[in-house]
């Protein structure tokens, strides 16, 4: 009696469940991104590592066709619900995509794929047209969160300063230096 242990067929695919309304997931490619997606469902979509830096600024034409994912128009997913990535099940982080807070995206911190419900993306490429206005406005904020708490400190900082300092200069004279530069046999400063 032989023991044979059947290998799963390259052509055969892992089953992905939309983590929203437990759909079957298709698979949809543009311009060489290939992204899971709940089509005739909630219309999610699932990318993976970096997929959805390929598609989510306006003039990166592959995400135009995710834009219009077909959907089941009487279904009404609870949007509130925390969802498992559909990858490994991990519970997902919901968090904002960027700075302008407009959209809620959820992300695996596993994977870090990226779970985008029906018309976000369209929202996340609205939010900026180029990386670096991106950037730009990441940095802005960033200002505006911090910079007046780095002031405070940064006065902190200069006043210890001019105090070390103070301490330092009238340490000179009650312990003064008898180092002369080239004039001592113990130094080789």
């Amino acid at each position: 009696m032989t023991n044979t242990t059947r290998l799963p067929d390259a052509a055969e695919e892992r089953v992905i469940e939309c983590p929203v309304c437990s759909n079957v997931m298709t698979t949809m490619e543009a311009e060489g991104v290939t992204v899971d997606v709940c089509a005739g469902g909630c219309g999610g979509i699932w990318f993976d590592w970096f997929e959805l830096a390929r598609v989510d600024e306006v003039h990166e034409s592959a995400g135009e066709k995710f834009l219009e994912v077909a959907r089941d128009p009487t279904l009404r997913p609870d949007m509130g619900k925390r969802i498992r990535c559909p990858r490994d099940g991990e519970i997902m982080m919901r968090h904002f995509h960027s700075v302008k807070r407009g959209v809620l995206v959820d992300e695996c911190p596993r994977c870090a794929g990226f779970w985008l419900d029906a018309g976000e993306l369209a929202g996340i490429r609205n939010e900026f047209a180029t990386q670096e206005e991106r950037k730009q406005a990441a940095q802005e904020y960033f200002s505006e969160l911090f910079d007046p708490d780095l002031a405070v400190e940064r006065a902190k900082t200069m006043e210890d300063l001019r105090k070390a300092r103070r301490v330092a200069y009238a340490f000179r004279f009650i312990c003064p230096s008898y180092y002369i530069p080239g004039e001592q046999d113990w130094g080789a400063f």
